[in-house]
């Protein structure tokens, strides 16, 4: 049973007008697409998630580089000095999502989050009327590890934040250790549009909530290769024009 419930805030007509909004501004999408792309469904499903808050500790090392550069009469010259740089600390997280159904694409539940938890509520069956809603079929346990592999990365990002003057900064290993740990249930809201176009299916889905719409769209190859080939010719020009100023300047 879920605990708390993020309510459908956008309709479906909100989420037709996202798709359409979608296919705008894509130089490389077939010009028919867009009037002969059939949606054939509309779907607003409530997909379980396990929310987390944890309580880790975390050793990170870094490698840093500091640059100088400098010049003589012959060379310009670019001096890299090499550093480790390491970090400990205690974070805290609240409400990490790792989708609960394994009917969900989970690269598809990532990519419309985030959701504002802070608009969640205590699960009633009435938010479900006339909507679908997927079952659990993972449990908290099975979902911590992709619960942990999240925590490691957001670690070393804000760790890496503390690391300043360098020119570059680069994690290279990192150990986290969970002091403490909760799972929360909840069912948060997605739209989910199925669409044809010459006999090919697409899906797209919309978060429910904000409105982040996401999906697979088709390419023209003409026109991908047309631009290709207009990007090489003006990065080509570029080169030689570069070359050209350098030997006016020596």
């Amino acid at each position: 049973k879920s605990d708390l419930v993020i309510p459908l805030k956008l309709n479906k007509k909100a989420a037709v007008a996202a798709l359409k909004k979608h296919y705008g501004g894509k130089r490389l999408l077939p010009k028919v697409f867009k009037d002969e792309n059939h949606i054939d469904e509309v779907k607003g499903i409530y997909v379980p998630f396990c929310l987390f808050d944890v309580n880790v500790e975390a050793d990170v090392r870094y490698e840093a580089t500091r640059q100088r550069h400098y010049s003589d009469r012959k060379s310009d010259y670019t001096e890299t000095s090499y550093y480790q740089v390491d970090r400990r600390n205690t974070i805290a997280f609240r409400d990490i999502p790792v989708d609960g159904s394994s009917k969900m694409a989970d690269d598809i539940m990532e990519s419309i989050e985030p959701f504002d938890y802070s608009q969640a509520v205590p699960f009633q069956t009435a938010y479900l009327a006339g909507y679908l809603a997927e079952k659990y079929d993972i449990d908290a346990q099975e979902s911590r590890h992709r619960a942990n592999a999240s925590i490691k990365k957001s670690v070393e990002i804000s760790f890496a934040e503390t690391v300043e003057g360098y020119s570059s900064v680069v994690a290279k290993e990192s150990d986290t250790r969970m002091l403490s740990a909760r799972a929360k249930y909840a069912l948060l809201p997605v739209w989910y549009l199925y669409t044809s176009w010459k006999e090919n299916k697409y899906v797209f889905a919309m978060n429910g909530q904000t409105g982040r719409l996401v999906g697979h769209l088709p390419l023209d190859k003409a026109k991908a290769r047309r631009w290709f080939c207009g990007l090489t010719v003006l990065f080509t020009g570029s080169i030689y024009g570069i070359f050209w100023l350098l030997r006016q300047i020596l």
